[in-house]
Parts: structure tokens; C-alpha cells; sequence
């Protein structure tokens, strides 16, 4: 259906997330590195299909930077799909992440590329599934 690639080192919105107080209770906010991430990925993502609101499942290829398999690093592929999920919808790809429409992540892995960082994603329409 749709694939494009970012091609930045992928960020997820909880690390360094900042506490914000409204009213009398804390919430949670995006990073100033993640709001920096999704303002530079809207240059890559392509607008012209318009919101989805079909059962879809978005592959992700997560090409890091830090060779996590040889360092203590861990990273956080959950953490990695949501910040993706919600840049889809903050720029109007997809309709919402919830999971009537974002059935999977299937196929999505994290792989090492330490000269090009990148986010390789496949968007596809899921056929046969009941809603």
C-alpha cells in the first residue's frame, strides 16, 4: 500500500520524557528530542493518500546507529512503534493507532546500520481479519 523511509536515527517519546503540570496533576510530554524526530520526519512521510481507516499493519525496520547486540544498550521496539504510530496520525496518515486500525507490527525488527540511521516502514492493508 504505502512504504517510505525516514531517514533519521529513530527516537521514542519516552526517553528523557518531561513532566508537564496541568491543573493540579503531573502528565506525561514527548521529549524535546522526539518533538525535534517528528517535526524532521514529517519531510519524509507522504500525505497524498490521505487517513487510512483500514485494518493495517505497519512493518517497521528500525536501523539503529548503536549496535545493541554488542553494547549494554537496550532498545525499546514497543517504544519505537508508538512514536512511529502516533508521527502516522499526528500527520494524518493513518486515521488513529488504535488497534481497529493498526492490527500489527509484523515483520518489524531492529537492526544495526552505524552510517545510516533510518526507519524503513511498510504499510499494508490487513485482508480476512474481523473487526
Amino acid at each position: 500500500m504505502i512504504s517510505f523511509t525516514i531517514p533519521l536515527c529513530p527516537r521514542t517519546k519516552k526517553n528523557s520524557q518531561q513532566l508537564l503540570k496541568r491543573g493540579s496533576k503531573l502528565r506525561p510530554a514527548p521529549s524535546e528530542a522526539f518533538l525535534k524526530y517528528q517535526e524532521a520526519a514529517g519531510w519524509y512521510i507522504p500525505l497524498k493518500h490521505g487517513k487510512i481507516n483500514k485494518k493495517l499493519n505497519i512493518k517497521c525496520l528500525f536501523y539503529m546507529s548503536i549496535d545493541y547486540d554488542n553494547t549494554k544498550a537496550i532498545i525499546d521496539l514497543n517504544g519505537l512503534h508508538q512514536a512511529i504510530d502516533d508521527i502516522l496520525v499526528h500527520y494524518g496518515v493513518i486515521e488513529d493507532d488504535n488497534c481497529r486500525i493498526v492490527a500489527g507490527h509484523d515483520g518489524s525488527r531492529v537492526l544495526y546500520d552505524k552510517k545510516n540511521p533510518r526507519t524503513e516502514i511498510e504499510i499494508t492493508e490487513v485482508t480476512g481479519c474481523s473487526t
